[in-house]
């Protein structure tokens, strides 16, 4: 972490408050790593975007405490509530925050390991983050899977994902999506019809490999079949012709990994050349 801000010089930063770490006990919140992360950025005056919810980035996309898996689902919507106001509270004090996500692309639940989606409930969530604090919300969606119109009516800011390169669980293959950069934009002009966002970002631009398995338990030919500094390199260029102008990359642990155990310090030194 430290070396991503003081090597890559990052000074935007998206961070997920992962509801089974805060709380692994009903009503007893730990924030001491959260408390560290945020410390260090707004340190070296990082903007940050923190996301809460059931849903925040990273498999299994949703990330509940153990003890909430006998709760109702009444129960369950009430804890939740109750753990973004305690995340809020704690930190719209704090001048680097400049927006929150709510829930991590909440249309999309065929992906995942989550309790069944509710619209009315994300709006209650969205609600609540917004008597709490006026800072922009930020509502996200998949680039290449989703409408992004439910997304988008929501959000004061919207973010959509970038991937080319994926692992289908479904079709059980390596897929390339068959898409150009002026889909993107195709798709935002249209959306623009129905929805007015503020601002629209990319909130996750594929920069590691998405295999089968973790990358890390990944031979370096299957890493290379969806991300490689070639192709590190090409998305960079696919994603700066799509309309867009910020984007968060999805990939730094990954980055730091190749070059601290497999002896490969070439996609740590294009992010830092690119940063």
């Amino acid at each position: 972490y430290l070396a991503m801000l003081d090597e890559l010089k990052v000074k935007k930063l998206r961070l997920p408050a992962y509801w089974d770490l805060l709380e692994t006990r009903n009503g007893n919140f730990e924030f001491a790593d959260l408390d560290w992360q945020i410390q260090e950025a707004s340190k070296r005056d990082v903007d940050l975007i923190v996301v809460a919810g059931n849903r925040v980035p990273r498999w299994p996309e949703c990330h509940l405490p153990e003890w909430t898996n006998e709760a109702t689902e009444e129960q369950r919507e009430v804890e939740t509530l109750e753990y973004i106001r305690e995340v809020v509270n704690r930190y719209k004090n704090n001048e680097n925050i400049v927006a929150w996500q709510v829930e991590n692309e909440p249309f999309l639940p065929m992906f995942g390991e989550c309790p069944e989606f509710k619209k009315s409930f994300l709006d209650k969530e969205i609600e609540m983050v917004k008597k709490l604090d006026d800072r922009p919300i930020i509502i996200t969606d998949s680039g290449e899977l989703s409408l992004w119109i439910p997304a988008a009516r929501r959000a004061d800011i919207f973010g959509t994902t970038m991937y080319r390169d994926t692992y289908s669980r479904f079709l059980k293959s390596y897929i390339h999506y068959p898409i150009t950069p002026s889909f993107f934009m195709f798709k935002r002009n249209i959306v623009r019809m129905f929805a007015n966002p503020d601002k629209w970002i990319v909130i996750e631009l594929q920069a590691e490999p998405w295999g089968r398995i973790s990358f890390q338990n990944l031979e370096k030919e299957e890493r290379d079949k969806t991300m490689n500094l070639d192709k590190f390199r090409d998305i960079i260029e696919f994603s700066s012709q799509t309309g867009f102008d910020e984007f968060y990359l999805w990939g730094v642990e990954w980055w730091y990994w190749e070059k601290q155990t497999q002896n490969n310090p070439s996609l740590w030194e294009e992010a830092k050349t690119l940063f």
